[in-house]
């Protein structure tokens, strides 16, 4: 099925991660509207295995604070606080191996969409991993339980600078064709 009137590969060529937002906030239904097309993300027996913090306004400061205390290097506040919003994107954690990259690709793919959705309303996301993520301190003093896994911390906001695109290797230079037995 092609219907050009949802040009999603255009969609996906042209997002970006945006560094430099502007401090314009983004009102809560409108992030409420993204999080739930972001929810068609396929995932396995229909688990929906993520949660999420939202810190907006005055609870910007609070995960600041918490990143000031686990971050080894320091981060700037005022810049951080420039930043419209912040979502900590959580997954239960899971023993069975087979279940717990199940859901870590869900969410994974829960992002992309998320990232796909905002971008097509003009706003964009930039996608945390830093070292004090990983931090248990740090992510139990941002709300998460001790049996969960911080996926994330999503940066989003309306760009201030959109960066140019980077050129990708082409996929034949990693595509292994299997034709014959």
């Amino acid at each position: 099925m092609q219907n050009s009137t949802f040009p999603v590969s255009k969609a996906i060529q042209e997002r970006r991660t945006i560094k430099q937002f502007k401090t314009d906030p983004i009102e809560e239904e409108l992030l409420l509207e993204l999080l739930n097309t972001a929810s068609w993300a396929p995932n396995h027996g229909l688990r929906e295995p993520w949660r999420f913090i939202l810190f907006v306004g005055e609870g910007k400061q609070f995960l600041i604070n918490k990143i000031a205390e686990s971050a080894r290097k320091p981060k700037d506040p005022v810049k951080l606080m420039q930043v419209p919003a912040y979502l900590a994107v959580i997954i239960k954690e899971d023993d069975r191996q087979r279940q717990l990259e199940e859901d870590m690709l869900a969410a994974g793919t829960f992002v992309q969409n998320l990232q796909l959705a905002a971008w097509e309303r003009g706003i964009g996301v930039k996608w945390l991993t830093d070292p004090y993520t990983f931090r248990p301190e740090f992510r139990t003093n941002i709300g998460l339980n001790p049996n969960e896994k911080l996926i994330g911390l999503l940066q989003i906001g309306y760009p201030d600078n959109i960066p140019e695109a980077r050129p990708r290797t082409p996929i034949q230079d990693k595509l292994t064709v299997v034709r014959t037995l």
